[in-house]
């Protein structure tokens, strides 16, 4: 008996120890896997960072198109102010509420403007986000294209599309002693442009949703390509609309003055009629070549709305606020319909106003009858030089 006692002893000390040593083993395996784990982290960071470095030295354009987020290019600041020539003063187009907007050249050969948000202020930090997260979303032929941006430390930076003939405002009011060069922009022209940023507004309030109101929609932010076709652009004031049918959201007032909807002024409701007046205010700078808000003018013309309004519906009287710098060179009948759909864009009762659809299927004809012309006129000039004689046949004054 006691030799049996002796021998289960021993069994569970032998035991213990097999425990023990098995846990200890486990413990080991454990600590040396926690220990490669770190080790392999460690390698792997450093890597990371080499490869980082290489790239930042590199600040290719190519190596960019690796990194993407939302659909757009993520840039270095770096890469930026190579592609600006350090940010140079004279690649400086524009500047608006956001900063500077400058002319840069990417290293595939791209043109692009680079928009550099100021340093102060929380308004341009809103700003910047709204567009980044709205454009990454939103496209259209007749938006402007957000190609990337930078977010590096304080460093804010957009990337557009570089757009040849800048805003519409400078062309239609040319600064004196500028160097740039604008072109007078013919009736032609105007009816494009005018057709192609109300597509720019119909595809934000018809074919989104919920729709987009713009809220600074101004002849500043309808920018020209080479060809002089329109882009509306700057969206760093948008807001997200109601998607209830008549419904309105409730904002503080921004916006540029002479632009904004007086109910907006007065109340804070914003909805896709408050784009519509601002809309209706551009097309009357088409027609006068008037700014919407000039207060060294004579008495009574100071505000471009309230002045031209009452002359829209009168065909003698519209005659009488035309453009000078298009020198008569336009269609009575045509400019008779733009002022009618301006008058009714800028109704002070925003339910009178027209949707931005309608506005679009009212001046496509237009601009199609142009196209038309354009077209016959290039026919008729083939045939004469090609064979002189069939014109000479035809009736005098044809």
């Amino acid at each position: 008996m006691e030799a049996e006692d002796e021998y289960e002893k021993k069994e569970r000390v032998a035991l213990v120890v097999i425990v023990v040593l098995a846990s200890l083993a486990v413990a080991s395996l454990l600590v040396a896997f926690s220990y490669y784990c770190y080790i392999r982290n460690k390698v792997s960071k450093s890597l990371r960072n080499h490869a980082r470095a290489e790239y930042e030295n590199k600040g290719g354009f190519s190596n960019s198109q690796v990194v993407t987020e939302k659909g757009l290019h993520v840039f270095t600041f770096k890469q930026l102010h190579s592609a600006t020539g350090g940010f140079s003063k004279s690649n400086v187009v524009g500047h608006g509420g956001f900063g500077l907007v400058y002319r840069g050249v990417l290293s595939d050969g791209r043109k692009v403007a680079i928009k550099l948000m100021d340093q102060a202020g929380k308004q341009g930090e809103e700003e910047f986000k709204v567009e980044v997260e709205l454009l990454s979303r939103l496209h259209s032929p007749f938006l402007l294209a957000l190609l990337g941006y930078c977010s590096d430390n304080n460093h804010k930076l957009l990337v557009y599309e570089f757009m040849a003939n800048g805003g519409l405002q400078e062309h239609l009011y040319p600064v004196s002693g500028s160097n740039a060069l604008f072109l007078k922009l013919d009736w032609e022209t105007r009816l494009r442009i005018a057709l192609e940023a109300a597509k720019g507004l119909e595809y934000l309030h018809e074919h989104v949703n919920p729709p987009v109101i713009h809220r600074d929609f101004k002849s500043s932010n309808i920018l020209l390509d080479k060809n002089f076709h329109a882009k509306v652009s700057d969206f760093g004031l948008a807001k997200l609309g109601s998607d209830k049918a008549g419904g309105h959201v409730s904002t503080r007032v921004l916006g540029t003055q002479g632009y904004v909807a007086p109910e907006y002024a007065l109340t804070g409701h914003l909805t896709t009629k408050s784009d519509v007046y601002s809309y209706g205010v551009v097309l009357l700078e088409l027609l006068t070549g008037r700014v919407p808000v000039d207060m060294k003018r004579p008495p009574g013309e100071g505000v471009l709305v309230s002045w031209a309004l009452p002359h829209l519906t009168d065909r003698d009287q519209v005659v009488q606020i035309m453009d000078p710098a298009l020198e008569g060179q336009y269609s009575m009948k045509e400019v008779i319909q733009v002022a009618a759909i301006a008058a009714m864009c800028v109704q002070p009762e925003a339910d009178y106003r027209p949707l931005m659809a309608d506005v679009v299927q009212s001046l496509v004809p237009l601009v199609k009858n142009h196209r038309s012309i354009s077209r016959a006129a290039n026919s008729s000039s083939f045939h004469a030089t090609r064979s002189p004689t069939v014109l000479d046949s035809g009736k005098a004054g044809v």
